[in-house]
């Protein structure tokens, strides 16, 4: 599970579905599920906060990694800001733990094992905050071999490997497209970028469809993630994320007369 990307992700668009996107969401799960013991478990509203502050402070130094935070990476942490919908007094709250992410005495190593002994049981929550990374990034439009090499170290904090990570990336990246309706006239890419937002190929049978449509909106559904720690403040988020795997489902059931 450990092995290096081959071209550094570039061949991520044409593999990493199908048969393979469906067994890794299911050792994610697994794994995740039973790396971490009950020692040291949060709930409730301190499990939400140290989502919110977890998720700002990696953000940050995410943004730092290859040691400069510019102004575009400003732009995009605020962009996802406003995609989450945050009220002003998060928006504060989170520019105060991007800040904190930014600093030359910031660990983060020391933020993972925090998150890990308190909401790293949850493969959920774990998705979701790798997520939120990958959004800020590819919102500026592409990762930078700095950035690449910090989420790597994130992934394997999290007990997630590169592959996982690469086929997270991969679909993410579709549902982004997908969802800012990009297509051609005689919506070839429409199509074709519906069933990478699924994380399957075209070739999929229509069970296999429907087993990836259900395991993503498992993952992602906005009340099973609130109920797991994730905060009110960052539902849009997930909710957004639920629509673009909806539409695509949708898209595909209309082209293959699924019922």
């Amino acid at each position: 599970m450990g092995l290096m990307l081959g071209s550094r992700f570039g061949w991520l668009t044409g593999l990493l579905f199908a048969a393979v996107g469906m067994i890794l969401g299911g050792q994610f799960d697994r794994g995740r599920a039973g790396a971490q013991g009950a020692a040291g478990r949060i709930h409730g509203a301190a499990r939400q906060q140290l989502f919110f502050a977890t998720t700002f402070r990696i953000m940050g130094h995410v943004a730092k990694a290859d040691g400069r935070v510019s102004e575009e990476e400003i732009q995009a942490a605020r962009a996802l800001m406003h995609r989450m919908r945050l009220h002003p007094e998060a928006v504060r709250r989170a520019i105060a733990e991007f800040t904190t992410g930014k600093q030359a005495d910031f660990s983060l190593q020391q933020q993972l094992d925090e998150f890990s002994r308190g909401c790293g049981a949850d493969p959920s929550l774990v998705r979701a905050l790798l997520e939120f990374q990958m959004d800020m990034v590819l919102s500026k439009g592409g990762i930078q071999p700095a950035e690449r090499k910090v989420l790597w170290q994130i992934a394997a904090g999290l007990g997630v490997s590169q592959v996982e990570l690469a086929q997270m990336e991969a679909v993410l990246r579709a549902q982004r497209r997908f969802g800012q309706g990009q297509s051609r006239p005689d919506g070839g890419l429409e199509i074709s970028e519906a069933y990478r937002a699924l994380g399957i190929e075209a070739k999929a049978t229509d069970k296999e469809v429907k087993t990836a449509y259900r395991r993503l909106m498992n993952q992602h559904h906005p009340d099973k993630l609130v109920s797991k720690g994730l905060p009110d403040s960052m539902l849009e988020s997930a909710k957004i994320r639920t629509r673009e795997i909806r539409a695509a489902y949708d898209l595909i059931k209309e082209r293959r007369g699924i019922r």
